[in-house]
């Protein structure tokens, strides 16, 4: 820290650093740190070059600005509503992140970067080095269009520029995996704990998701059942009553985006290398309202070193050291670009992003589903969650959210149908949740599958819910249970069901 206090005053009274920083600036909330102890007040801008001599004084020793930029910085507040930002924002400059704890490792993915956008016709771009140990790239707010079917650009922030560097980062995955593992041995990368193992859906490239399921037989009716929840050696069979016995456990991956798994396909999945520092190379959380990024020649507390501008060629050979406050020498950030530059990027991440999450949407008219031979009606649902799916009319909204969800995920029902009896299990609460908290709790389950509470719990006493289940303490095996029984009693049960519309488009899904 002391290296800083003594090399800012020094520094920042360079008249061209001030020049360069300010002409940077203009339009951007700018905003000092002092010592990495605070930030000074906000909003804040500069209004000469020569502001940042005199808050060096005051013992500023770094400089953030914004990548929005604002008719009139001086009128943000954080108390401002979306759309008075959209009215005071003119525009937004695309800045991306890459940040690793290897230098080394972002050189390679600033010039895989570089070489993506070439590629769709970006020539004009920024580099600098961030400090420390990261590189900033930036496309000027002129390369971008107006607008695109008729929506403002302007006012796409900070969703398009977030779309833009998740889409910059599925682009140059495979080539940064390849150029790490080639420069680093897979035993180092193993033994440190950054090599990992990832599984690929080949149809559609989504990660896909392992499991273990336990496969069980009865003994007295031979029939198996396989889960994904293996709590006991033996489960007494649903169907005879008999003792099911566990025959062993596998390994399966599910892709949920196409709705399949390894146990239909196994020709579907692949498994491959991958390297842990990829997942933080690219900061999205730069990409967001209000949020600061250090100045171009602004000073790093942690190396005292500055944050100077390269030009793509100088990438390789580029060493932290080159960066000595001292020598540097001042470049331009901020290209000259030509207007709408960029608008072949925002068009192929805006189709990448409709091609990635455009699914079918499927309407369930009947009021069951097949799931493996085996037909499940919302007859067969226990008490306790029938009783939620008329509507919370006082409090436990969340927790009965909370409920449905694990219910519904461990009967394996498909997640198009989740979302639909969510959506219209929400419309009859007395006060709907927030389409955004649904849908991150969605998100989250899908991710996290466990079984709903058990029918005794608190859970259910604490949102009114008296449970009167028999025999069966869980809702997952009781809805089973009572499903079994009725196959038992009818044969070649058919109608308007959900699965009926399943088969047609051969969706089945099995219980695994």
């Amino acid at each position: 820290m002391k290296k800083i206090e003594e090399v800012s005053l020094v520094y920042y009274s360079r008249k061209d650093v001030q020049q360069a920083m300010y002409d940077f600036c203009k339009s951007r909330e700018t905003v000092p740190n002092f010592n990495m102890e605070f930030y000074g007040k906000r909003p804040d801008m500069l209004d000469y070059p020569a502001d940042i001599f005199t808050l060096a004084k005051k013992g500023a020793t770094s400089f953030h600005c914004s990548e929005e930029l604002w008719k009139n910085p001086m009128e943000l507040s954080t108390q401002m509503t979306p759309q008075k930002q959209n009215e005071l924002r003119s525009g937004w400059d695309f800045l991306i992140d890459i940040d690793s704890k290897y230098f080394d490792y972002s050189k390679i993915a600033a010039k895989l970067i570089v070489r993506a956008l070439e590629y769709h016709g970006v020539k004009n771009f920024g580099i600098k080095f961030s400090g420390s140990k990261g590189l900033h790239l930036i496309i000027p707010w002129k390369a971008f269009p107006e607008e695109i079917d008729g929506e403002k650009t302007k006012d796409k922030f900070p969703e398009w520029p977030r779309l833009i560097a998740k889409y910059i980062i599925e682009l140059i995955h495979p080539d940064l995996t390849k150029e790490i593992l080639k420069n680093t041995s897979k035993s180092v990368l193993e033994s440190s704990g950054k090599k990992i193992t990832e599984a690929l859906c080949l149809k559609c490239s989504s990660p896909a998701i392992k499991q273990t399921i336990s496969i069980y037989k009865c003994q007295k009716c031979k029939a198996e059942m396989k889960s994904p929840v293996a709590v006991k050696n033996i489960l007494r069979c649903p169907s005879c009553n008999g003792d099911m016995i566990k025959l062993k456990q596998e390994e399966i991956f599910t892709c949920n985006n196409c709705k399949t798994n390894s146990l239909k396909n196994k020709e579907q999945f692949v498994e491959k290398d991958t390297v842990k520092e990829l997942i933080d190379s690219v900061d999205l959380v730069l990409v967001s309202p209000r949020h600061l990024f250090r100045c171009p020649y602004s000073l790093h507390e942690k190396t005292a070193l500055a944050s100077i501008v390269l030009d793509k060629t100088e990438i390789e050979n580029f060493s932290p050291q080159d960066a000595d406050p001292l020598r540097i020498k001042i470049k331009n950030f901020y290209p000259e670009c030509r207007e709408g530059e960029a608008r072949e990027l925002l068009l192929q991440a805006l189709d990448w992003e409709k091609r990635k999450t455009q699914k079918e949407k499927k309407v369930y008219d009947g009021k069951s589903i097949d799931i493996k031979n085996l037909t499940i009606k919302e007859s067969h649902f226990p008490p306790c969650i029938q009783e939620i799916l008329k509507g919370m009319k006082s409090d436990g909204r969340k927790r009965a959210l909370f409920i449905l969800l694990a219910f519904f995920s461990s009967l394996n029902f498909p997640e198009d149908l989740i979302e639909q009896k969510i959506t219209e299990w929400n419309k009859k609460n007395s006060v709907p949740l927030k389409e955004g908290y649904i849908r991150s709790q969605i998100a989250w389950n899908r991710q996290n599958k466990i079984l709903p509470p058990n029918c005794n719990s608190h859970y259910y006493k604490d949102i009114g819910i008296q449970c009167s289940c028999q025999d069966v303490k869980n809702p997952v095996p009781y809805t089973i249970k009572q499903a079994f029984r009725d196959k038992a009693r009818t044969s070649g049960n058919s109608g308007n069901s959900l699965g009926d519309k399943y088969k047609k488009n051969k969706k089945q899904r099995s219980y695994n």
